[in-house]
């Protein structure tokens, strides 16, 4: 039996010629937090904007609580939602852009006052109500938005990039405070944001959009331990991709060849892989380790070049250059520096643990 809270059945959109999302399907449980991630033009907020009501589908059907949505108006949905500007009344008061959805509801003062404070206090701006909003920052302006969009206890909460007009530093700060937010009130919520960084934070999972398709589920260390396809690999986290040529796989062990004629083996990620294909090796900074080369008849690894060294106070950050001429980082933590004797323009040897690395077709 389907346990999900909101069901995206099969959504497609199209404007003429130009499919904006195809068969998007999607199950959230009751109390997630669940991230669209993906570049501008993926589908993301597409996908986003027909739940709340703003858009139609071409195709397919959107469920809550296993009730048919998309007949319903959007301000019958009783769907919360928070944009990216904050969108609040400029010439109502803290308090009162925050009783706005509540009076609307013609519920009764007592209760409206109730909840104000109540909300209030949630995004730690009690002391705030008779203020304007422009007397406020922009992170206690979003606060604002998202005390407002809770005020009437949505079973839903949309977020569409609602950090991104932030700068960096209040921008984490909002972070920490929508996961107090989220575990204080167990709403369910979709967030929308091209950040994997900031979708890594939040989410307990995430939904990666790429030209209006999901390529893949799963919660952050999911996608970065184990990306399906190569845009994963390359959107969550950082990755160096070296081309291939598969010698042959066994089980889900691909064996393939580097174009210096260096032998590899890496997990089989895709289900395409064949003998005689060409193919990429991923492999993360981090995964990479780098020594000085011994001498002429030392084999153990992947001869390179180092071409930059750069300290980044907790791990040294290395440019080396491999035989055919491509440029690969790698990252080593600085307890694991051993005291390599290590220099720019030095010969070095790279290796790597075989169930690090992740071969696609």
């Amino acid at each position: 039996m389907n346990n999900a809270f909101l069901q995206i059945r099969g959504l497609r959109k199209s404007y003429d010629q130009v499919v904006a999302i195809d068969r998007v399907s999607l199950d959230i449980k009751k109390g997630e937090f669940m991230t669209f991630l993906g570049p501008s033009g993926s589908g993301k907020s597409t996908t986003l904007y027909i739940v709340a009501g703003f858009q139609e589908p071409t195709e397919g059907d959107v469920l809550l609580d296993g009730k048919e949505l998309l007949s319903t108006p959007p301000n019958l949905r009783n769907i919360g939602m928070v944009f990216q500007r904050y969108t609040l009344f400029p010439h109502l008061t803290v308090g009162e852009n925050v009783a706005f959805p509540l009076r609307v509801r013609r519920q009764p003062e007592a209760k409206i006052k109730a909840k104000v404070e109540q909300m209030l206090k949630l995004v730690h701006l009690a002391d705030y109500r008779d203020r304007l909003p422009a007397q406020m920052s922009g992170g206690q302006q979003q606060r604002v938005a998202i005390a407002r969009a809770l005020a009437y206890d949505p079973p839903v909460l949309l977020m569409d990039e609602p950090l991104s007009a932030l700068d960096k530093k209040l921008r984490e700060e909002l972070q920490f405070e929508l996961r107090r937010i989220h575990h204080e009130t167990g709403v369910t919520i979709l967030y929308v944001t091209h950040d994997q960084e900031e979708a890594l934070r939040l989410s307990d999972r995430i939904a990666v959009f790429n030209q209006g398709r999901i390529e893949q589920v799963g919660t952050g260390k999911e996608l970065y331990k184990a990306p399906v396809s190569r845009f994963v690999a390359g959107f969550v986290g950082n990755s160096n991709f070296m081309p291939i040529k598969v010698a042959e796989v066994t089980g889900n062990i691909a064996r393939a060849v580097l174009p210096n004629g260096h032998i590899v083996e890496g997990g089989a990620a895709s289900q395409r892989l064949a003998s005689g294909s060409e193919g990429t090796l991923m492999l993360r900074p981090e995964q990479l380790r780098i020594r000085p080369l011994a001498g002429a008849s030392d084999q153990a690894g992947l001869a390179v070049t180092i071409r930059d060294m750069t300290y980044l106070g907790d791990s040294m950050h290395f440019s080396v250059q491999t035989p055919w001429q491509q440029e690969i980082d790698i990252r080593i933590p600085m307890q694991a520096q051993d005291g390599h004797n290590l220099a720019i323009g030095a010969p070095a040897m790279v290796d790597w643990d075989v169930q690090h690395g992740r071969v696609f077709a």
